[in-house]
Protein backbone atom coordinates (compact mmCIF):
# COMPACT_ATOMS: atom_id res chain seq x y z
CA UNK A 1 0.00 0.00 0.00
CA UNK A 2 1.48 3.46 -0.66
CA UNK A 3 0.49 4.61 2.55
CA UNK A 4 2.86 1.88 4.18
CA UNK A 5 5.43 2.43 1.64
CA UNK A 6 5.27 6.00 2.34
CA UNK A 7 6.10 5.82 6.39
CA UNK A 8 8.79 2.86 5.62
CA UNK A 9 10.97 4.71 3.49
CA UNK A 10 12.37 6.99 6.58
CA UNK A 11 12.32 4.32 8.86
CA UNK A 12 14.33 1.49 6.83
CA UNK A 13 16.77 4.54 5.01
CA UNK A 14 18.34 5.13 8.22
CA UNK A 15 21.18 3.09 7.14
CA UNK A 16 21.40 5.23 3.84
CA UNK A 17 23.62 8.12 4.22
CA UNK A 18 21.05 10.41 1.64
CA UNK A 19 17.99 9.07 3.52
CA UNK A 20 19.23 10.19 6.86
CA UNK A 21 16.56 13.20 8.23
CA UNK A 22 19.44 15.57 8.39
CA UNK A 23 20.35 15.26 4.54
CA UNK A 24 19.59 17.68 1.78
CA UNK A 25 17.54 14.80 0.21
CA UNK A 26 15.22 13.92 2.78
CA UNK A 27 14.77 17.63 3.18
CA UNK A 28 13.46 18.66 -0.18
CA UNK A 29 11.06 15.92 -0.07
CA UNK A 30 9.67 16.73 3.33
CA UNK A 31 9.26 20.14 1.92
CA UNK A 32 7.32 18.73 -0.67
CA UNK A 33 5.35 16.47 1.80
CA UNK A 34 4.26 19.46 3.63
CA UNK A 35 2.91 21.43 0.65
CA UNK A 36 0.55 17.81 0.04
CA UNK A 37 -0.60 17.85 3.69
CA UNK A 38 -1.01 21.90 3.75
CA UNK A 39 -3.27 21.15 0.66
CA UNK A 40 -5.25 18.33 1.81
CA UNK A 41 -6.30 20.49 5.06
CA UNK A 42 -6.99 23.72 3.58
CA UNK A 43 -8.89 22.44 -0.44
CA UNK A 44 -9.90 19.35 0.62
CA UNK A 45 -11.08 18.35 4.15
CA UNK A 46 -12.51 22.31 4.50
CA UNK A 47 -13.74 21.79 1.31
CA UNK A 48 -15.72 18.15 2.67
CA UNK A 49 -16.59 19.36 5.60
CA UNK A 50 -18.32 22.58 4.07
CA UNK A 51 -19.97 20.10 1.80
CA UNK A 52 -21.09 17.47 4.53
CA UNK A 53 -22.86 20.58 6.80
CA UNK A 54 -24.48 21.93 4.16
CA UNK A 55 -25.69 18.59 2.37
CA UNK A 56 -29.60 18.48 2.18
CA UNK A 57 -30.08 14.95 3.73
CA UNK A 58 -29.77 16.50 6.99
CA UNK A 59 -33.41 18.11 6.28
CA UNK A 60 -34.44 20.59 8.83
CA UNK A 61 -31.10 20.13 10.88
CA UNK A 62 -29.49 22.03 7.27
CA UNK A 63 -30.47 25.66 8.53
CA UNK A 64 -29.45 25.56 11.97
CA UNK A 65 -26.14 24.31 10.46
CA UNK A 66 -26.11 26.76 7.62
CA UNK A 67 -26.95 30.18 10.38
CA UNK A 68 -22.98 29.83 11.38
CA UNK A 69 -19.58 29.18 9.44
CA UNK A 70 -19.47 25.67 11.99
CA UNK A 71 -16.52 24.60 9.40
CA UNK A 72 -15.00 27.34 9.87
CA UNK A 73 -15.00 27.43 13.91
CA UNK A 74 -14.23 23.90 14.30
CA UNK A 75 -11.24 24.36 12.30
CA UNK A 76 -10.14 26.95 14.50
CA UNK A 77 -10.33 25.31 17.84
CA UNK A 78 -9.12 22.16 16.60
CA UNK A 79 -5.80 24.84 15.78
CA UNK A 80 -5.60 26.24 19.14
CA UNK A 81 -5.97 22.75 21.01
CA UNK A 82 -3.50 21.42 18.91
CA UNK A 83 -1.27 24.26 19.89
CA UNK A 84 -2.04 23.75 23.64
CA UNK A 85 -1.69 19.48 22.86
CA UNK A 86 1.90 20.93 21.47
CA UNK A 87 2.83 23.17 24.25
CA UNK A 88 1.75 20.79 27.36
CA UNK A 89 3.19 17.94 25.60
CA UNK A 90 6.66 19.38 24.70
CA UNK A 91 6.43 21.29 28.57
CA UNK A 92 6.46 17.56 30.01
CA UNK A 93 8.91 15.73 27.58
CA UNK A 94 11.48 18.24 28.72
CA UNK A 95 10.54 18.25 32.29
CA UNK A 96 10.76 14.49 32.28
CA UNK A 97 14.10 14.44 30.12
CA UNK A 98 15.49 17.39 33.62
CA UNK A 99 13.96 15.15 36.00
CA UNK A 100 15.52 12.11 34.36
CA UNK A 101 19.43 13.83 34.10
CA UNK A 102 18.81 15.12 37.96
CA UNK A 103 17.98 11.30 39.25
CA UNK A 104 20.54 9.92 37.50
CA UNK A 105 23.40 12.14 38.36
CA UNK A 106 24.14 14.20 35.91
CA UNK A 107 23.76 17.75 37.36
CA UNK A 108 27.36 19.56 36.58
CA UNK A 109 29.41 20.72 39.43
CA UNK A 110 30.87 23.71 39.14
CA UNK A 111 32.55 24.39 42.49
CA UNK A 112 36.13 24.48 42.47
CA UNK A 113 36.61 24.73 38.44
CA UNK A 114 38.89 27.05 36.63
CA UNK A 115 36.95 29.60 33.73
CA UNK A 116 38.55 27.30 30.68
CA UNK A 117 36.95 24.57 32.24
CA UNK A 118 33.63 25.90 33.21
CA UNK A 119 33.53 27.51 29.50
CA UNK A 120 33.94 24.02 28.08
CA UNK A 121 31.28 22.56 30.40
CA UNK A 122 28.71 25.10 30.10
CA UNK A 123 29.25 24.53 26.05
CA UNK A 124 28.51 20.74 26.36
CA UNK A 125 25.65 21.51 28.21
CA UNK A 126 24.39 23.68 26.04
CA UNK A 127 24.82 21.30 23.03
CA UNK A 128 22.97 18.38 24.95
CA UNK A 129 20.11 20.58 26.23
CA UNK A 130 20.13 21.74 22.16
CA UNK A 131 19.99 17.85 21.43
CA UNK A 132 17.63 16.63 23.94
CA UNK A 133 15.22 19.70 23.39
CA UNK A 134 15.06 18.75 19.43
CA UNK A 135 14.51 15.12 20.07
CA UNK A 136 11.71 16.32 22.54
CA UNK A 137 9.94 18.49 19.45
CA UNK A 138 10.55 15.38 17.13
CA UNK A 139 8.73 13.40 19.67
CA UNK A 140 5.55 15.72 19.96
CA UNK A 141 5.32 16.63 16.68
CA UNK A 142 5.19 12.68 15.67
CA UNK A 143 2.40 11.71 18.02
CA UNK A 144 0.13 14.97 17.11
CA UNK A 145 0.73 14.92 13.70
CA UNK A 146 -0.65 10.95 13.60
CA UNK A 147 -3.70 12.20 15.29
CA UNK A 148 -4.27 14.63 12.53
CA UNK A 149 -3.22 12.10 10.13
CA UNK A 150 -5.46 9.07 11.35
CA UNK A 151 -8.78 10.91 11.90
CA UNK A 152 -8.84 12.06 8.59
CA UNK A 153 -7.29 8.93 6.97
CA UNK A 154 -10.81 6.88 8.73
CA UNK A 155 -13.01 9.30 6.48
CA UNK A 156 -11.41 9.16 3.80
CA UNK A 157 -11.52 5.26 4.53
CA UNK A 158 -15.32 5.44 5.25
CA UNK A 159 -16.17 7.93 1.65
CA UNK A 160 -14.32 4.78 0.25
CA UNK A 161 -16.15 2.37 1.60
CA UNK A 162 -19.82 3.19 0.70
CA UNK A 163 -18.47 4.98 -2.69
CA UNK A 164 -20.78 2.99 -5.74
CA UNK A 165 -19.51 4.63 -8.42
CA UNK A 166 -16.58 3.71 -10.53
CA UNK A 167 -15.76 6.94 -11.33
CA UNK A 168 -15.52 8.36 -8.04
CA UNK A 169 -13.43 5.29 -6.52
CA UNK A 170 -10.89 5.91 -9.12
CA UNK A 171 -10.47 9.45 -8.43
CA UNK A 172 -10.71 8.55 -4.25
CA UNK A 173 -8.14 5.85 -4.99
CA UNK A 174 -5.33 8.51 -6.60
CA UNK A 175 -5.97 10.94 -4.01
CA UNK A 176 -5.65 8.97 -1.45
CA UNK A 177 -2.36 7.04 -2.52
CA UNK A 178 -1.12 10.62 -3.66
CA UNK A 179 -1.39 12.64 -0.37
CA UNK A 180 -1.28 9.14 2.23
CA UNK A 181 2.28 8.40 0.86
CA UNK A 182 3.27 11.75 1.25
CA UNK A 183 1.56 11.43 4.86
CA UNK A 184 3.32 8.34 5.34
CA UNK A 185 6.63 9.70 4.68
CA UNK A 186 6.61 12.99 6.69
CA UNK A 187 5.20 10.63 9.32
CA UNK A 188 7.89 8.01 9.68
CA UNK A 189 10.75 10.94 9.09
CA UNK A 190 9.25 12.67 12.13
CA UNK A 191 9.58 8.90 13.93
CA UNK A 192 12.55 8.46 12.49
CA UNK A 193 14.03 11.20 14.46
CA UNK A 194 12.62 10.46 17.69
CA UNK A 195 14.74 7.29 18.72
CA UNK A 196 11.64 5.71 19.19
CA UNK A 197 12.78 2.21 20.42
CA UNK A 198 12.07 -0.80 17.28
CA UNK A 199 8.45 -1.47 18.68
CA UNK A 200 7.30 1.90 19.79
CA UNK A 201 7.88 2.84 16.19
CA UNK A 202 6.37 -0.25 14.13
CA UNK A 203 2.93 -0.02 16.44
CA UNK A 204 2.92 4.09 15.53
CA UNK A 205 3.53 3.02 11.82
CA UNK A 206 0.80 -0.41 11.88
CA UNK A 207 -1.57 1.90 13.34
CA UNK A 208 -1.45 4.53 10.45
CA UNK A 209 -1.28 2.11 8.12
CA UNK A 210 -4.37 0.17 9.14
CA UNK A 211 -6.72 3.20 9.52
CA UNK A 212 -8.01 3.80 6.15
CA UNK A 213 -8.21 -0.06 5.34
CA UNK A 214 -10.74 -0.57 8.48
CA UNK A 215 -12.64 2.76 6.92
CA UNK A 216 -13.84 0.87 4.07
CA UNK A 217 -14.38 -2.06 6.01
CA UNK A 218 -17.38 -0.27 7.92
CA UNK A 219 -20.78 -0.26 7.44
CA UNK A 220 -23.09 2.33 7.65
CA UNK A 221 -25.54 5.11 5.93
CA UNK A 222 -23.20 7.98 4.47
CA UNK A 223 -26.19 10.35 3.76
CA UNK A 224 -27.99 9.79 7.10
CA UNK A 225 -28.11 13.16 9.36
CA UNK A 226 -25.79 11.96 12.26
CA UNK A 227 -23.23 10.26 9.67
CA UNK A 228 -23.19 13.59 7.88
CA UNK A 229 -22.54 15.90 10.78
CA UNK A 230 -20.17 13.38 12.54
CA UNK A 231 -18.28 13.72 8.88
CA UNK A 232 -18.42 17.32 8.74
CA UNK A 233 -17.00 18.10 12.44
CA UNK A 234 -13.83 15.71 12.30
CA UNK A 235 -13.38 16.60 8.29
CA UNK A 236 -13.13 20.16 10.12
CA UNK A 237 -11.48 19.07 13.23
CA UNK A 238 -8.81 16.89 11.30
CA UNK A 239 -8.24 20.35 9.06
CA UNK A 240 -7.18 22.69 12.17
CA UNK A 241 -5.01 19.65 13.38
CA UNK A 242 -3.11 19.05 9.95
CA UNK A 243 -2.85 23.05 8.82
CA UNK A 244 -1.43 23.63 12.15
CA UNK A 245 1.37 20.86 11.78
CA UNK A 246 1.99 22.10 8.18
CA UNK A 247 2.86 25.33 9.38
CA UNK A 248 4.16 25.31 12.37
CA UNK A 249 5.95 22.14 12.90
CA UNK A 250 6.94 21.16 9.41
CA UNK A 251 7.68 24.26 7.41
CA UNK A 252 8.52 27.37 9.55
CA UNK A 253 10.30 24.27 11.54
CA UNK A 254 12.76 23.66 8.80
CA UNK A 255 12.54 26.92 6.71
CA UNK A 256 12.99 29.35 9.55
CA UNK A 257 15.63 26.66 11.02
CA UNK A 258 20.07 27.04 11.13
CA UNK A 259 20.70 24.93 7.96
CA UNK A 260 18.37 26.42 5.60
CA UNK A 261 20.21 29.66 5.43
CA UNK A 262 23.24 28.63 5.35
CA UNK A 263 22.43 26.46 1.98
CA UNK A 264 20.86 28.86 -0.69
CA UNK A 265 20.63 26.17 -3.41
CA UNK A 266 18.92 24.14 -0.52
CA UNK A 267 16.69 26.94 -0.43
CA UNK A 268 15.47 27.32 -3.88
CA UNK A 269 14.99 23.59 -4.25
CA UNK A 270 12.62 23.59 -1.15
CA UNK A 271 10.78 26.42 -1.82
CA UNK A 272 9.73 25.13 -5.36
CA UNK A 273 8.59 21.07 -3.68
CA UNK A 274 6.50 23.13 -1.18
CA UNK A 275 4.99 25.22 -3.65
CA UNK A 276 4.64 21.68 -6.40
CA UNK A 277 3.08 19.69 -3.66
CA UNK A 278 0.48 22.03 -2.53
CA UNK A 279 -0.28 22.88 -5.69
CA UNK A 280 -0.32 19.12 -7.21
CA UNK A 281 -2.75 18.32 -4.10
CA UNK A 282 -4.49 21.16 -4.65
CA UNK A 283 -5.61 19.68 -8.19
CA UNK A 284 -6.71 16.62 -6.99
CA UNK A 285 -9.43 18.47 -6.07
CA UNK A 286 -10.90 19.09 -9.15
CA UNK A 287 -11.70 14.80 -9.33
CA UNK A 288 -11.93 14.36 -5.71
Amino acid sequence: MPRFRGIAIPLVGKSRRFLLSDADVFAAAKAFAAGVILATGFVHMLRDSWDALKDPCLGTDSRAWAKFPFTGFFAMVSTLFTLFVDFVATEYYEYREARGRVEHGKVVDYEGSDEATLLETDSHSHHRDDVENTVVRHVVVSQVLELGIVSHSMIIGLSLGVSQSPCTMKALIVALSFHQFFEGFVLGGCISQTQFKTLSATIMSCFFALTTPLGVASVFNPYSPGALITEGILDSLSAGILVYMALVDLIAADFLSKKMPCNFRLQIICYCLLFLGAGLMSSLAIWA
